[in-house]
């Protein structure tokens, strides 16, 4: 076997990245685009001592759960991994990665797994899109979503998992680009104007925000744009970012304000968030509700907790936790965020949340050592986390160790690094007591999932 040799595989597997796993010769291969099931013909594209990766060339046989795509670019674009499979099998194999990542990571034998919860419609659910500007072959202005692995734009106004409106916004603004002769930018040369349009959507409220994200001080006619954005139909907030770095990072630290408010508002059960452009909310609000409300019930709150809720973003799972906590404490590193979380608590009127700005790994630790130097013990009933994909620090897990909550619910989008987390807490005094997944990403490998740790008898 040599790199670019051609051969038939049969899929029996499939691995944390939604490839298919088949073996030939007794070589294991790892193989995009391929489902359990599939016979195809594949050529090597990479090999190992013991396996190796290879892409389809011709599916001889297809699974019988393999279905058509809705999205034409589903192959070539590097979002939707799993498109083509169908959604009883997409969640059957994210509720597996996730038992099977605590089984081998976590080292757990007996997992209180509960069913997956899923979506009656598993598409046009993003809130949020971020579309990079560029130019293709012929010069015309595109914009799109990148290839797999790659920052090629693949020209596509029309993402099957965002809203609609979504392509109205491209329309306007690349006919604008196009007319005021605006420039794309250029990522090899650093040259170019516009790179990036980022938009955001409120399910509840149709509120829309546009975004321009800009290499330099100033868009050129920006009042044309803006003319023409606030003809649709609920255009909320227009605003500029600036990026003149040459880096991979999307958004720059300054934003104008060029039309509207700063924000968007959206609403989850009795809840109202303002959402700015650097805000992290869930890109899925139908399943965010389903998600903090299950944090909810595990945190058992009777209204006489205190409550730590740590990287709390715009304070969307705190302002669920005060509902029926006595006191709840907040802790995020984007200062815009706490900023909104202050604002979103006053703007639901909840008194009984307070927010500090820092890292969580930091925050919570030196309010820990500091009661203990004043001869006080640092209070938790129940202990939130909501970490970023590489989970949390040791510290801040020796810390939560340290201050014996009654109960840790810990919301994770990376089943691996929760895992290792897990591990962490529950070599000590605490045991898992409940697990379930959270279909957020529906068509894509990713997916989110929320434990309750509670402590041993």
């Amino acid at each position: 076997m040599k790199k670019n040799d051609e051969f038939v595989l049969k899929i029996e597997d499939m691995g944390a990245a939604g490839e298919g796993i088949g073996k030939y010769e007794g070589m294991t291969f790892f193989v995009k685009d391929a489902l359990i099931g599939d016979k195809v013909r594949a050529r090597a594209t990479k090999l190992k001592k013991t396996y190796g990766y290879a892409r389809v060339m011709e599916i001889l046989e297809p699974s019988p759960d393999r279905v058509e795509p809705v999205c034409a670019f589903h192959r070539a674009c590097g979002g939707c991994q799993i498109q083509a499979l169908s959604y009883e099998k997409q969640l059957e194999f994210k509720q597996r990665k996730v038992e099977n990542d605590l089984r081998r990571i976590g080292g757990f034998s007996q997992i209180p797994m509960e069913p997956i919860v899923g979506m009656e419609e598993p598409f046009h659910y993003r809130n949020k899109a971020q579309f990079p500007v560029g130019t293709d072959a012929e010069g015309h202005i595109i914009a799109g979503f990148y290839a797999g692995r790659t920052h090629r734009i693949i020209a596509n106004r029309e993402c099957a998992l965002g809203v609609p409106v979504n392509r109205r916004v491209l329309d306007i603004v690349i006919d604008f680009m196009e007319r005021h002769h605006v420039s794309a930018y250029d990522e090899t040369t650093g040259t170019g104007l516009v790179r990036h349009v980022l938009i955001r959507y409120g399910f509840a409220t149709k509120e829309i925000m546009v975004c321009m994200i800009l290499n330099g001080k100033r868009l050129p006619h920006q009042d044309a744009l803006v003319s023409e954005l606030v003809q649709l139909d609920g255009m909320t907030s227009i605003s500029l970012n600036f990026n003149e770095k040459q880096t991979n990072v999307i958004l720059g630290e300054e934003t104008q304000t060029i039309w509207g408010r700063e924000y968007i508002t959206d609403c989850v059960q009795r809840l109202t968030y303002q959402i700015s452009p650097q805000s992290f909310y869930q890109v899925n609000p139908v399943q965010m509700e389903k998600l903090y409300g299950l944090a909810l019930e595990y945190a058992g709150l009777s209204g006489e907790e205190t409550v730590w809720d740590l990287y709390c973003g715009i304070g969307t799972i705190s302002l669920f936790l005060a509902q029926k906590a006595k006191q709840v404490y907040g802790v995020e590193i984007v200062p815009q965020a706490i900023a909104d979380a202050r604002r979103n608590a006053q703007l639901n009127e909840v008194d009984n949340a307070e927010f500090f700005v820092g890292k969580a790994e930091e925050i919570l630790p030196d309010f820990y050592e500091k009661e203990a130097c004043e001869g006080r013990q640092a209070h938790a009933d129940v202990i939130v986390v909501d970490p970023p994909r590489k989970g949390c620090d040791r510290r801040l897990l020796e810390t939560i160790l340290a201050m014996d909550p009654e109960r840790i619910v810990y919301v994770s989008c990376d089943p691996a690094t929760l895992a290792r987390d897990l591990k962490v807490l529950c070599e000590g005094e605490y045991r898992l007591e409940r697990v379930r997944v959270v279909d957020n990403f529906c068509q894509t490998i990713h997916t989110e999932c929320v434990t309750l740790m509670t402590r041993k008898e």
